[in-house]
């Protein structure tokens, strides 16, 4: 799981940034008055799941489960998680490392 760090200045940039995000098919999991956490689901590439399918009903039947697999890890492990927050430090006082918005679209359009 991929977890960027957006900041905000306040929360009509909160709401700004997520509605941009949403274009790129990122979907609100959880949200409050200072932060939002966000979520695009990744399936994995659609030609890995058409190649594994056809191995498997053609030639080896256990790389059904490898599609399997690989459908699961995409899902689980690979969809990328945006935090838009207003906070500048975590809960241990340390200060957070925000990410641009570039790395976080770049992320979501990722093949793999």
């Amino acid at each position: 799981m991929d977890l960027f760090i957006l900041n905000a200045d306040n929360s009509r940039e909160i709401d700004k940034i997520s509605e941009e995000l949403s274009e790129y098919k990122f979907k609100i999991i959880q949200q409050e008055n200072h932060f939002v956490l966000m979520k695009k689901k990744r399936y994995g590439n659609y030609y890995v799941h058409i190649l594994f399918l056809l191995i498997g009903l053609f030639v080896f039947s256990p790389a059904l489960i490898v599609n399997l697999v690989y459908f699961t890890y995409s899902y689980l492990w690979a969809s990328p998680h945006v935090l838009i927050t207003t906070e500048i430090k975590a809960e241990d006082g340390k200060e957070l490392e925000f990410n641009t918005m570039e790395e976080v679209i770049e992320s979501a359009n990722k093949l793999f």
